[in-house]
């Protein structure tokens, strides 16, 4: 039986999430209606509260979700990446489109707000991996013209203009073409995002932009190693940049110690045991916690978020669904946590950066011409 304190906490939670909009930062949705359903939404059927996936209608309704950011994701080695870029944007947008009682494409950051007004959810569409650019700028004005408003520059390999976290560098950084990325992006006004970007290239990003950037799904190196996490050097140019770093949930960037991880429903009547078991290992929303306060700590109120990074796959007990949103913020209010401070993690900040990247790039839109450059050899941009 909780304890009374505990169900307060709950209660003030979903009172606070009924007044300010949560912004989930990422999450691969997409991807997972492709491989199970072949890309297919209404066999997916979202409407169902399915027992073996992290997302889905009901479980956003419960974890009282106002935007979602839905990734156009696909790993490097994809053959032909431009063409399933786009079918990964199709994913998404069809995703709104089979619910429009349910869903609402947002371009703008003020789009939120008419969503919560229309009791809908709002959903942002990224794409997750520059592979897609095929090493041309010009797509990225064609993924703009379908909604895109966030670009996760890399994943998990180098690309032939920017290192990756979690592989060999080949660049030291931001080639001139990375750079060029850099520049129309500002100039679209979409929002870069430097999850699973090399540290070194973060710096080269953060000195070439002229708007805020974001890491959507990434935590603090200092609490666990994994190299997607943002160092400390990183984290002390956030506040300058105007930028937001949103916690995720994967087991691994909370700890390097196990993590008690779950993903079935029924797995959920053996938790109680596991959570009362001290020899068991942590559950994951003291942990997220831990990286939201220590990020807090490093960046300032004004500069953190949630990106939870549902996938599909295993998570930490406590952060299995898109339903547990709210026993975060329950447990943020038991460390003492204000109201104004909540409200900027569960989205404020993210919609103050996603307004200030558009009204930068309306500036940039007027007085520059479109970028042009292809990639050419040894890594160079030419135009």
């Amino acid at each position: 039986m909780p304890k009374p304190a505990e169900d307060a906490a709950l209660a003030k939670a979903k009172r606070l999430l009924r007044r300010h909009p949560l912004v989930d930062g990422h999450n691969d949705l997409p991807w997972v209606i492709r491989n199970v359903a072949g890309g297919d939404v209404a066999a997916f059927d979202l409407a169902r509260d399915h027992d073996d996936a992290d997302t889905d209608i009901p479980k956003l309704r419960r974890g009282q979700v106002s935007a979602q950011l839905f990734a156009a994701y696909l790993p490097t080695k994809t053959p032909h990446p431009a063409r399933e870029t786009l079918a990964q944007i199709d994913v998404a947008r069809r995703i709104v489109s089979h619910h429009p009682d349910v869903f609402m494409l947002a371009t703008r950051a003020s789009d939120v707000e008419r969503a919560r007004k229309a009791g809908r959810i709002a959903v942002f569409l990224t794409v997750e991996n520059g592979v897609g650019l095929e090493n041309s700028i010009a797509p990225l004005r064609i993924w703009h013209a379908a909604g895109v408003r966030v670009f996760t520059l890399c994943h998990n390999e180098t690309l032939d203009w920017i290192d990756s976290a979690t592989d060999a560098p080949r660049h030291n950084g931001l080639t001139d073409f990375g750079r060029a990325v850099v520049q129309e992006c500002n100039r679209l006004g979409m929002l870069i995002d430097l999850a699973h970007v090399a540290p070194h290239a973060m710096h080269h990003v953060l000195d070439e932009t002229k708007a805020p950037v974001v890491w959507s799904h990434s935590n603090a190196t200092a609490l666990a190693k994994a190299k997607r996490n943002v160092p400390d050097d990183v984290l002390h140019r956030v506040r300058a940049n105007d930028g937001v770093v949103m916690a995720t949930f994967i087991p691994r960037f909370l700890s390097d110690a196990p993590i008690a991880i779950v993903r079935r429903r029924s797995e959920l009547s053996s938790l109680a045991a596991m959570e009362a078991d001290a020899s068991a290992p942590a559950s994951g929303i003291a942990l997220y916690c831990d990286h939201v306060a220590y990020l807090r700590d490093r960046v300032g109120e004004d500069h953190i978020g949630i990106g939870s990074d549902f996938y599909g796959g295993d998570m930490p007990v406590g952060l299995s669904d898109a339903g547990c949103f709210p026993e975060i913020f329950a447990e943020l209010i038991r460390r003492g946590w204000k109201d104004a401070q909540l409200a900027k993690l569960a989205g404020g900040n993210v919609l103050r950066v996603l307004a200030k990247v558009e009204r930068i790039g309306r500036r940039l839109g007027a007085q520059e011409a479109p970028r042009l450059d292809v990639l050419g050899t040894g890594g160079q941009a030419g135009g």
